[in-house]
């Protein structure tokens, strides 16, 4: 079955300036994408932090207003966490496409170099894993986006995605 209604995605993702690379290959795979599946990248600033770790949580506290500011009305809320459930890319396909049908859109949460804070996980509608591993918020950018493509390949049928 065809998804029906167009849908919009809001990568929101903490830190700016990535390496030249993963701009790239981000922007390779928005050009990808086909109109019914509208990627956007929403790029936050960092909040300032003393040392090398946020001990008080202010600077994702900060960020996790930054992050509600630039999110979309109505739109579903999902964060990236490493402590989130792990998803295969075929599931990942049946989220979006259960989603377009019921015409909603998303906004993906990612954090900066301390993650998320809690309270904005606390408001997420879902968390998702990429990996058990940790990845740079850039990098983790351009695989969710591959991800996010390679997913709408599985709901057209387009060669892409093999099993």
């Amino acid at each position: 079955k065809r998804y029906f209604a167009n849908m919009k995605i809001n990568i929101i993702s903490v830190g700016h300036k990535p390496p030249k690379w993963i701009d790239e290959g981000y922007k390779e795979y928005l050009k990808r994408f086909s109109r019914k599946l509208s990627v956007s990248l929403t790029e936050i600033k960092s909040a300032f932090r003393i040392g090398d770790v946020d001990k008080n949580h202010a600077a994702r506290k900060i960020e996790k207003e930054r992050i509600l500011s630039k999110s979309h009305k109505n739109a579903l809320l999902i964060v990236l966490d490493e402590n989130g459930v792990t998803t295969t890319t075929p599931e990942l396909a049946t989220l979006l496409k259960n989603l377009m049908n019921e015409g909603r859109n998303i906004d993906f949460a990612i954090g900066g170099a301390d993650g998320l804070d809690p309270d904005l996980k606390k408001m997420a509608s879902k968390t998702l894993s990429l990996s058990a591993m940790t990845y740079p918020h850039a990098l983790a950018r351009l695989i969710l986006i591959e991800q996010l493509y390679r997913a709408q390949c599985i709901i057209e049928n387009h060669p892409y995605h093999r099993e």
